[in-house]
């Protein structure tokens, strides 16, 4: 069998990076840029206050108290009237150009004023309180880097800079295809010996997470026939075929002769790993499929592993990975057999970092343990982490305190 490193390898090596689009830049979020975002402009362009206050020269200020005159008011989208001369100030408000000559501003809360005249008590450094020119950004910088995610930030950022529209890499298409007699879909009533479909809705929620865009192949019984040509309809509809159970080696597990039917070259099958042993990668004429195991555990946890990072390639990402940290046992952690575990856990911060315990029962159909989990634990086969202990964890959401 191969290791989940092996197998991967196997995977990244056949997938490419789609074609690139325009889009609005809203909706450009979530999306990975295609092209370096280089700044037309100087951001801020002048240099501004950035408090309600009062622009002077500092050398004016060099002997305290000292009063000046008020000579003027500079609001936030005006322009100074004129030049600061010595001995003068100017009321000024946060985000207001600086008038030529001065070089600080005095908070407000920080002198007397009665309109005409202001009274400084203490000596003000030069730049004081004063935004300058470029701060932000200079002409000429590449500002977001491609094959960066775009957030909030970056797109108030594009904004700023005059970019309506950025070039984006194509959202991967992914058709997810649920198989087995036992299921019952969801909105109708199972029947004897049946048993809600839960793995088309988690997986294409996790395709969505991912940055993709899923295509509901539905489900479809345990026979040759129907498996293959509802594969055959998700080939064409989709940038890559997803589908779940069947890869086993039962008398009913039948995904990896349809998918041969279909034309699909496979290239892995089996990978040493706790849950999900049995996975099958192929290609048919550049596109991906992937047969994940019928437990929805397994599927969840193979999906992670590698159609995650498969997808955030094609999408055009240059990270394709979950972050991982290493952080403390607060229980034992116990992985025995002969293959790595890959372990649900929550993840309770201290002072130290983060300590992780087992979210429970680990059987790969308790789709409530990847509920309750944070991460993945990564557990050499037949070992035991004592609490205390260091274990590398696979981070699947935000860190932010939650109720478990």
């Amino acid at each position: 069998m191969l290791t989940v490193e092996e197998a991967l390898e196997q995977i990244l090596l056949r997938v490419e990076p789609l074609s690139v689009e325009r889009v609005d830049v809203l909706a450009a979020l979530g999306r990975v840029l295609a092209e370096p975002i280089v700044s037309r402009a100087v951001i801020p362009p002048w240099p501004n206050s950035s408090m309600d206050g009062y622009a002077v020269r500092a050398g004016d200020t060099g002997r305290v108290p000292v009063e000046l005159a008020v000579v003027g008011k500079i609001i936030a989208g005006t322009l100074p009237s004129r030049p600061l001369r010595p001995g003068e100030a100017m009321r000024i408000f946060t985000g207001a150009p600086m008038p030529e000559g001065a070089d600080a501003v005095v908070p407000q809360e920080d002198v007397a004023a009665d309109g005409e005249r202001v009274t400084i008590t203490g000596r003000v450094p030069p730049g004081a309180f004063v935004r300058p020119a470029g701060e932000d950004v200079r002409a000429g910088d590449v500002v977001v880097q491609p094959g960066g995610g775009i957030g909030a930030a970056e797109v108030g950022l594009l904004a700023t800079l005059g970019y309506s529209q950025v070039r984006v890499f194509r959202r991967p298409r992914v058709a997810i295809l649920s198989t087995g007699n036992e299921l019952a879909d969801l909105g109708t009533e199972p029947g004897p010996g049946q048993i809600p479909n839960t793995n088309t809705y988690s997986l294409m929620a996790q395709v969505i997470e991912a940055g993709a865009e899923p295509v509901n192949l539905g489900v479809v019984p345990d026979q040759l026939e129907a498996i293959t040509e509802r594969l055959h309809w998700g080939l064409t509809a989709a940038d890559v075929l997803v589908t779940s159970a069947g890869v086993s080696v039962g008398e009913l597990d039948l995904v990896r002769d349809a998918l041969e039917r279909c034309g699909a070259a496979l290239h892995l099958w089996k990978v040493s790993m706790r849950p999900g042993k049995p996975i099958t990668f192929g290609t048919r004429a550049g596109r991906p499929v992937f047969g994940l195991p019928g437990n929805p555990v397994s599927a969840m946890v193979t999906f992670e592993l590698f159609v995650r990072p498969a997808l955030r390639k094609m999408a055009g990402a240059q990270a394709v990975h979950r972050p991982r940290l290493r952080v403390r046992a607060l229980e034992t952690i116990e992985n025995p057999g002969s293959r790595r575990g890959y372990l649900r856990v929550t993840l309770t911060p201290d002072a130290n970092g983060y300590g992780a315990r087992l979210t429970g029962d680990q059987g790969s159909a308790i789709l409530r343990s990847m509920v309750l989990a944070d991460g993945l634990a990564v557990v050499a086969p037949d070992t035991t982490i004592a609490g205390g202990q260091a274990v590398d964890v696979i981070v699947l959401r935000s860190l932010e305190p939650r109720s478990h």
